[in-house]
């Protein structure tokens, strides 16, 4: 069974900014997008960025132009970059991989913006 682990989550002032790491523990197959999923307390689990297995991304609206996917194949690693964090980015963010077969959950990491 192949886990996924995040890490790089964290405190952070506003307008600071943070880099999520996904690291897969081998690799994989079948793979049709990755992506990153974040939830706040109280409040449904919403996408956050979306990369395709042809490299194609998509973002939500909120972080467009300040969070940037991407990932390393040779390394079974996806990251998110985040700039210009806001405190309405307070979340617990999960990594996930959807595969032809099924979906992969990571267990998540913290990110707090506040000053």
């Amino acid at each position: 069974q192949v886990q996924l682990v995040e890490s790089g989550g964290g405190l952070v002032q506003p307008g600071g900014s943070l880099r999520l790491s996904c690291a897969a523990s081998r690799s994989m197959f079948g793979i049709v997008f990755m992506g990153w999923y974040r939830q706040a307390p109280g409040k449904q689990r919403e996408l956050v960025a979306r990369i395709t297995s042809g490299g194609s991304t998509n973002y939500a609206d909120s972080v467009k132009g300040r969070f940037t996917i991407s990932r390393d194949n040779a390394r079974n690693t996806m990251y998110l970059q985040m700039n210009s964090l806001k405190p309405e980015d307070t979340a617990a963010y999960y990594c996930n991989v959807h595969t032809m077969v099924g979906d992969l959950w990571g267990q998540g990491t913290q990110v707090t913006v506040s000053s």
